[in-house]
C-alpha cells in the first residue's frame, strides 16, 4: 500500500514537473506552506496558549543546566583565585630571600650565618642562583595563572549575564502569555455579550407585541366609553333656561312698544 502511495506521489510530482517545469518545486513549497498555515489557523487559541506555556516550561531544564555549569565554574574560579593569591605570597617571600642573599653576596664577607649555620660565599651565590631561577619559573607560572583567571572570570561574568538575560526573557514571555490569556478571555466575554444581545432582541420583540396588545385594548376601552356617554346634543339647564322663549318675546315686545311711543311723541 505504501509503495502505491509513494509511486502515485512520484507520478503526480513527475507530471507536475513536466507541465510546470522548474516552477513545480516552488508550487509544491507554496502549497505546503498554505496547508500548514491553514491547519495552524484551525487550532484553538487556548490550545496555542497552553502550548506556549509548555514551551516556556521546557526552558527550565536548560536554565537549570546553565545554573549548574555556572556554579561549577564559580567553584573553579574561586579555587584558582586562592591558588594565585598563594603563589603571589610565595613569590613575595622568595623575592625577599633573594634580595637578602644578594645583599650578603655583595657585602664582601667570606662567611654568612643563616639559622645558626655558617655558609661561604660560594654556597651563597649557588643558592642565590638556584633561588632566582626558581623565582623566575614561579613568576611565569603565576602570570599564566593570572591570565587564565582573568579569562575565566570574564567568561563567568558573561555566562552570568546571559543567564540573567535568559531569566528576564523567560519572565517577559510569561507576562506576554498571561496578557494573551487575558485578551482571549476578554474576546470570549465579548462573544458571550453578543449572544446576550441576541436574546435581548427577542425579549424586545415580545415586549413590542405586548405593547401593541395594550394599545389595542386602550383604543377599545376609549371607544366603549364614547358609545356610553354620547346620546345627542348636550343641553344643560344652565345653558338653556326653561323661560328662554318668554324672555325673548318679552324683550322684543318691549322694544316694539318703545318704538311706537317715540313715533307718537313726534
Amino acid at each position: 500500500m505504501l509503495k502505491k502511495i509513494l509511486l502515485g506521489s512520484a507520478i503526480v510530482f513527475g507530471a507536475g514537473g513536466l507541465l510546470l517545469g522548474t516552477s513545480a518545486v516552488s508550487y509544491v513549497r507554496t502549497g505546503y506552506h498554505s496547508i500548514r498555515d491553514t491547519i495552524k489557523e484551525q487550532i484553538p487559541l487556548d490550545v496555542e496558549i497552553k502550548r506556549a506555556r509548555d514551551l516556556i516550561s521546557d526552558l527550565k531544564p536548560e536554565i537549570a543546566g546553565n545554573l549548574k555549569v555556572i556554579a561549577r565554574e564559580e567553584v573553579e574560579v574561586a579555587r584558582l583565585q586562592h591558588e594565585v593569591l598563594a603563589k603571589k605570597s610565595t613569590l613575595t617571600k622568595s623575592k625577599q630571600a633573594i634580595l637578602k642573599l644578594k645583599d650578603d653576596a655583595q657585602s664582601g664577607v667570606r662567611f654568612v650565618t643563616y639559622g645558626g649555620k655558617d655558609f661561604d660565599m660560594a654556597q651563597v651565590k649557588k643558592d642565590l642562583n638556584d633561588r632566582f631561577k626558581s623565582y623566575q619559573t614561579q613568576e611565569a607560572t603565576t602570570d599564566k595563572l593570572e591570565k587564565i583567571l582573568t579569562a575565566r572570570e570574564k567568561n563567568l561574568e558573561g555566562a552570568r549575564r546571559k543567564l540573567d538575560e535568559m531569566l528576564a526573557a523567560k519572565r517577559q514571555l510569561e507576562v506576554e502569555v498571561e496578557n494573551l490569556q487575558a485578551r482571549l478571555t476578554m474576546v470570549e466575554v465579548a462573544k458571550t455579550s453578543n449572544q446576550f444581545s441576541v436574546n435581548d432582541s427577542r425579549v424586545s420583540s415580545v415586549r413590542q407585541v405586548v405593547s401593541d396588545i395594550g394599545t389595542r385594548i386602550d383604543v377599545e376601552e376609549r371607544m366603549a366609553d364614547t358609545f356610553e356617554t354620547y346620546v345627542g346634543i348636550p343641553v344643560s339647564s344652565e345653558d338653556s333656561p326653561t323661560d328662554l322663549i318668554e324672555q325673548i318675546t318679552s324683550y322684543f315686545d318691549r322694544s316694539h312698544v318703545e318704538v311706537e311711543s317715540l313715533v307718537d311723541n313726534r
